[in-house]
């Protein structure tokens, strides 16, 4: 079948099929991970370093599966203001011969009131109450730049009451005009307004905000990135996104050409940072060497997606596993 049905098809096993993978798990089949695995970053406890990275849940139906399938957090989105159909298709394609995926979906989804609702309705479940939920927000394609502070405002505000962290994406390839935000001029008032946006709907929970930033950054913007997030107290950076240095067709490359870059930019910006602020390296890890190198080069934490499209929903117990042996 066609990539993106098969990513429908997927989404829709894990929302509906989601008791039966609690089965799995209460068999030790798709085993949580050990107690041993926990860590806390950002005043979060997660159960292991792994999670899900964003993409996959785009708007926010699937999480008790995913969670019960092992990932210590599922990073739902991205999520626009608006609803929006995203790209004509096709838009999404397997890049076999390197064990990639790549897509120009465009921030397809439901819009940040339909996803605050699902999440709403998610955290009145036993399940959903115990799971740790990221919100990667974005902005509209029809939004301008000038405007787009105001989008990421609202999804912050809208979105917060229910995040255990937010994520600012200003870093995909597939929205016109999106990563010229990652220039510091230009990120700054989205960052600020994302803040503000989520302090105001959280009512006095401090909810932690990252900002996710592309492979294909020169390393000098990469610096920049990070001085602001140092100056502005921002909780963390997820590090990276889909690569546009390819030439295999448009959209962005996900999957094992990027985990060198990203392994290189985790690395940078821990040496940046210092050894507070939360780094979650996202690119590549299709293994635990994998994710034990993203950790050794500074993640906090790690996260995957195409990986669990070719290794199936048996993946990150068997990861889960390998990083607690390690």
């Amino acid at each position: 079948m066609s990539t993106e049905r098969a990513h429908h098809v997927a989404v829709a096993a894990f929302r509906y099929g989601w008791p039966l993978v609690g089965v799995a798990r209460w068999l030790r089949l798709m085993p949580a991970p050990p107690a041993s695995a926990a860590i806390d970053a950002m005043g979060v406890r997660f159960p292991s370093r792994l999670g899900l990275a964003a993409g996959l849940d785009k708007d926010a139906v699937a999480v008790k599966g995913l969670w019960l399938a092992g990932f210590s957090h599922v990073e739902i989105g991205t999520i626009t203001p608006k609803a929006q159909p995203g790209n004509e298709q096709p838009r999404a394609w397997r890049e076999l011969d390197v064990r990639g995926l790549r897509n120009r979906m465009g921030f397809n989804n439901d819009g940040a009131d339909a996803a605050a609702r699902r999440l709403s309705a998610l955290r009145t479940s036993r399940v959903g109450k115990r799971a740790v939920v990221g919100v990667n927000i974005g902005k509209n394609k029809v939004t301008t730049a000038e405007g787009a502070a105001l989008d990421y405002a609202y999804g912050a505000r809208v979105l917060a009451p229910y995040a255990d962290y937010l994520v600012v994406n200003v870093s995909s390839p597939n929205t016109p005009g999106l990563r010229d935000l990652q220039s510091v001029d230009a990120l700054r008032p989205i960052l600020e307004h994302a803040r503000a946006g989520a302090d105001e709907g959280s009512s006095g929970r401090r909810v932690p905000l990252l900002v996710k930033i592309a492979p294909d950054l020169a390393d000098a913007d990469i610096d920049a990135v990070a001085d602001l997030a140092m100056e502005l107290g921002l909780d963390g950076i997820v590090a990276t996104n889909t690569t546009i240095g390819h030439e295999r067709g448009p959209g962005g490359l996900s999957g094992p050409p990027l985990l060198e870059r990203s392994l290189d930019v985790i690395a940078r910006l821990r040496v940046r940072v210092g050894a507070q602020m939360c780094l979650i390296g996202v690119g590549g890890v299709s293994s635990a060497a994998d994710a034990q190198a993203m950790i050794d080069a500074g993640a906090t934490l790690v996260q995957a997606y195409t990986a669990l499209v070719y290794e199936g929903p048996f993946w990150p117990s068997r990861v889960n596993k390998a990083l607690s042996n390690h």
